[in-house]
């Protein structure tokens, strides 16, 4: 039976994708954009947009498994049409800030949460993996450092333990291949806490070059990321990083506790992610 990756063109989803169809699994990998996405020959491909019900009955055909990103947009007509459609287990990426207090008015944990939620109450045997912060994050220095421009951070000592989006990857298809993670909530962190200065410090070993770091204040980071976030969404993120300049990081679950297998360090992913961080 086949497996169902929403949100393929992601990078946790390209991963997945990758090693369900190296294990000879039947994988179709699912996008609102379907045309855009590259995938592995023999890999079918199909469109899933969760505001649009009639996306679902094609893409969930003859499918036994979900691995599902968490939009609360048609979630709930999405989990009908995949009981309807017989699936038996579904793999959602949701986010460990399900986890905090105001998660419910957190505009960046309730998406999750609401999922979570949707797919609790329709009985659809779930597993939710519960990832922290990305390593990939970091990309968004890339243009400022590629330019040779400093890091501009209203928080630069908080500390955070990124994880490499790879382990993701490997606890899900774990997840969805095996029986041990089935049905868990899962905290998913990388191996070690590390500030932002201590991931630039990192940053500038790989790419070879110093690079400068800014304090700015609160507000000044507020309408940086107000360009590119809505403003709830940007105050959200700056409180989080708030608290996490105050204190260290815990580390919840690796792939080293859950699978027996080394988590993969920042250092790893920037060291395969130097040329973004190279100056132009």
């Amino acid at each position: 039976m086949t497996i169902l990756v929403t949100g393929a063109r992601g990078q946790v989803a390209q991963a997945l994708v990758a090693r369900l169809h190296a294990a000879g699994l039947p994988v179709r990998a699912a996008s609102a954009r379907p045309a855009e996405l590259t995938v592995p020959a023999g890999v079918q491909t199909a469109e899933v947009v969760l505001d649009r019900p009639e996306t679902f009955g094609p893409a969930l055909h003859g499918v036994e498994q979900v691995f599902l990103y968490p939009d609360p947009d048609g979630i709930d007509a999405f989990t009908k049409a995949a009981q309807s459609a017989g699936v038996g287990h579904v793999v959602l990426l949701s986010s460990s800030s399900v986890l905090s207090p105001d998660a419910e008015t957190d505009p960046m944990a309730s998406q999750s949460l609401l999922v979570e939620r949707a797919l609790t109450a329709s009985g659809l045997p779930s597993t939710f993996l519960r990832p922290d912060a990305f390593a990939g994050n970091a990309l968004g220095w890339a243009y400022d450092i590629s330019q040779g421009r400093p890091v501009q951070l209203a928080y630069p000592d908080a500390e955070l333990a990124p994880i490499h989006s790879a382990d993701i990857a490997d606890v899900a298809c774990e997840a969805l291949t095996g029986t041990r993670l089935r049905g868990r909530a899962i905290t998913l962190t990388g191996p070690e806490g590390l500030t932002f200065r201590q991931q630039l410090a990192i940053l500038s070993e790989v790419a070879g070059h110093e690079i400068p770091v800014v304090r700015i204040t609160h507000e000044e980071a507020e309408r940086q990321l107000v360009r590119y976030m809505p403003a709830a969404s940007a105050g959200s993120l700056l409180a989080w990083w708030a608290t996490a300049s105050r204190q260290p990081a815990a580390i919840a679950d690796t792939t080293q506790t859950l699978l027996g297998t080394p988590a993969r360090t920042f250092r790893q992913w920037a060291a395969e992610n130097a040329a973004a961080f190279t100056r132009r």
